[in-house]
């Protein structure tokens, strides 16, 4: 098998993300001067392992059901693969004369690139739309028509531009599931004929707002294969941009929460730019508010902290693009400058209870948050991580102070309120000489190294908190969370997305998607400019890092380790868990993580750098296999994969902005997915498996 990348590298920077596309996801963060403008530069005090291994700081336990692990030493068949320190050479592991079998998971024949408008999946896997955009999910809902949208509609339909993905078993029918998404942004331009970005309708503004936020779907099972198709259930639900929510924790209450409209600080309308997200234990669903710094206007006005922190954010000066300012004052921080600080949260939803009121969780800091997801140490302490979705952004990680009860789903809901908030710094073990930029392995044959996971905050169970941050208070840790955390020297990332734990060995892993501006040649570029590190080896990084952490997780120590270093297996930066580079698929700016039964991390892609359609992906982990990936799916015109779901049934994917392409309308699109014809595009949720009823990749 040879897989082979197209080369097709026609601007050294940029990902295929659209210029449109850049502007509504999330208001074009990842151009112009860089917000972290602190001068946090702990890759200028790497270690060599030599001198990590005399401090006795490199191995870790890793609990909820692992083995102890060797945390910073590469896996022995990942050693001998890269004994070369070479990235670009094959190993022990993966000589000519041995035939490596996939592991089961994995058993597919991978999907060639291309750029094609449509799903493409291996032989032998077939797949159906679940829902799109404009779907009604109750019965008097309106069916899609792009020409007759209202409020009213929209409020019933399925939202725009769905991101993550859950599914849950239904509480009472064992032929049915209950399927959640977030409705992460709109594109205005791709939903309304004939829009008019410099003066939208007031019609047009709030079916912005009905577009955003959730939705909650009962779906049934269709005969013996992996089919899923919607109902009408009663478990069904929308929660929008005007929905009620609830704050907890530190922040609850504060004088920065408070509004004219809700002058207790206690309760906020709707949610905004929802992301990657996890499922928890006891039966809800998470999702991190993430570029929430576009829908408002007028920051200029702010003064001191929260100017502060606005400018760290993002939020523009004067008037927003959507312009939503216009009609409700709470989007004009010069009306209203704390509502701002009201979005930005880790959002707790329950799935089962149509009439509950969802919660924003203030104790787990305020940030462009990716994630959200679960890892249960054995003693039932609960873990949660995330990361900040932006170039040269951090880490975090939540531990519980309460641990759960089976059972309890009231107690279990309250965990997340009451524990300590921690950002991470991270240190190479080679010599800074031996990282040059290039993406050559460095001699002891690992990009790896260790960490450290610095308390922000502290929150008892009476609610009584405590910061950990010179000069912040606890309710400021908790909402001006990216500056607390420059007080500490945190390390900067490129763009750190999705974190995921593996069910199988506990190992926590970490899309890392790019950053065009990592070590960039020529001073214009240079945006709050920072070299190549061992964590980030390639300069330029246009194609992003897969990170394997083996981590303490309810301690302040961790290990970690790049499992991939993405791009086109031709060049030489690239590295893939020290597998033969001539037997993987070529994979471009990893998103959005998530795990089979075998324990293969899956990974979908945004943005793909190498002529290609976005995709999803599978990775063995472990064993002499470590490091194989084969591309499973990929997506139609300008679409992103988002929110993968790997079962032995099914996968599940959401297909956001297919057609988003810069020249693209309503009535000339670039796309015609998924109705074909001449029809518009529209994001939607797909579900594939394979077509004789058997177990995906076995």
């Amino acid at each position: 098998m040879s897989l082979k990348g197209l080369n097709l590298f026609a601007n050294k920077f940029m990902s295929s993300r659209s210029s449109m596309t850049c502007t509504y996801k999330c208001g074009n963060a990842c151009f112009g001067e860089c917000g972290n403008q602190s001068d946090n530069t702990y890759f200028g005090d790497l270690m060599s392992r030599r001198s990590a291994l005399k401090a006795g700081s490199l191995t870790v336990v890793s609990v909820g059901g692992a083995a102890a692990l060797a945390a910073c030493s590469p896996s022995e068949e990942t050693a001998a693969a890269s004994s070369s320190g070479s990235s670009s050479g094959a190993g022990s592991t993966t000589e000519a004369d041995v035939e490596l079998t996939s592991v089961e998971g994995m058993r597919f024949d991978p999907v060639e690139m291309n750029t094609d408008d449509q799903i493409t999946l291996p032989e032998g896997y077939d797949h159906s739309i679940l829902i799109a955009w404009g779907d009604p999910i109750f019965e008097d809902a309106p069916e899609f028509d792009v020409d007759n949208q209202s409020v009213e509609a929209q409020e019933r339909q399925f939202g725009f531009n769905n991101d993550f993905g859950g599914l849950f078993e239904h509480p009472e029918d064992p032929e049915r599931m209950v399927f959640v998404a977030s409705h992460e942004y709109t594109t205005e331009p791709q939903m309304h004929p004939g829009y008019d970005e410099d003066n939208p309708t007031d019609e047009q503004i709030n079916i912005g707002l009905a577009a955003h936020g959730h939705t909650i779907l009962e779906v049934s099972k269709a005969g013996d294969t992996g089919e899923l198709k919607r109902e009408f259930g009663p478990l069904n639900r929308r929660i929008t941009a005007t929905t009620p929510f609830r704050f907890t924790g530190p922040a609850a209450g504060s004088d920065m929460l408070k509004t004219s409209a809700d002058p207790e600080g206690t309760t906020v309308l709707g949610t905004l730019n929802n992301c990657a997200g996890g499922l928890t234990p006891w039966g809800t669903y998470l999702s991190g508010e993430e570029n929430i710094n576009q829908y408002f206007a007028n920051s200029a006005d702010l003064t001191g902290r929260a100017k502060e922190d606005a400018e760290r954010i993002g939020a523009p000066e004067g008037a927003s693009g959507r312009q939503w300012e216009r009609l409700h004052d709470r989007f004009d921080m010069s009306k209203e400058p704390n509502e701002f600080l009201r979005f930005g949260y880790i959002v707790e939803i329950d799935p089962f209870d149509p009439v509950s009121t969802p919660v924003k969780h203030t104790a787990l800091g305020r940030f462009k948050h990716e994630a959200g997801s679960i890892y249960v140490a054995d003693d039932g302490t609960v873990v949660c991580y995330s990361g900040d979705d932006e170039r040269f952004e951090y880490i975090y990680k939540f531990v519980s102070n309460k641990q759960i009860v089976e059972g309890d789903k009231a107690h279990n809901m309250s965990i997340l309120d009451s524990g300590t908030l921690y950002v991470a710094s991270l240190k190479g073990n080679s010599p800074a000489s031996e990282i040059d930029g290039s993406g050559q392995l460095p001699e002891d044959g690992a990009f790896d190294g260790t960490g450290t996971w610095h308390p922000l905050v502290t929150v008892q169970e009476d609610g009584t908190a405590e910061s950990h941050v010179d000069g912040f208070s606890p309710e400021e840790v908790c909402v001006y969370t990216r500056l607390a955390a420059d007080e500490v020297g945190a390390t900067k990332m490129d763009r750190p997305e999705d974190f995921e734990a593996n069910p199988v060995d506990g190992k926590v892993y970490l899309a890392l998607t790019n950053n065009k501006y990592r070590g960039a040649a020529e001073e214009r570029d240079r945006a709050n400019w920072e070299d190549a590190t061992e964590y980030a080896p390639v300069r330029e990084n246009k194609n992003g890092l897969v990170m394997e952490i083996e981590d303490d997780h309810a301690g302040e120590s961790f290990a970690w380790n790049l499992l991939l270093v993405c791009g086109d297996p031709d060049e030489a930066y690239t590295y893939f868990g020290g597998f033969d580079k001539e037997r993987v698929s070529p994979i471009s700016c990893p998103d959005n993580l998530a795990f089979d039964t075998h324990g293969n991390l899956w990974i979908s892609t945004d943005g793909n750098a190498l002529g290609s359609h976005d995709g999803l992906y599978a990775v063995t982990t472990t064993g002499p296999n470590r490091g194989e990936l084969k591309c499973f799916m990929t997506m139609p015109t300008d679409a992103e994969t988002c929110g993968p779901i790997v079962m032995d049934e099914r996968v599940l994917v959401n297909v956001q902005h297919p057609g988003e392409a810069d020249d693209s309308t309503v009535e000339d699109p670039s796309s015609h997915w998924p109705d074909g014809g001449d029809s518009v595009p529209r994001p939607a949720a797909v579900v594939a498996w394979r077509a004789d009823g058997g177990r995906i990749g076995v």
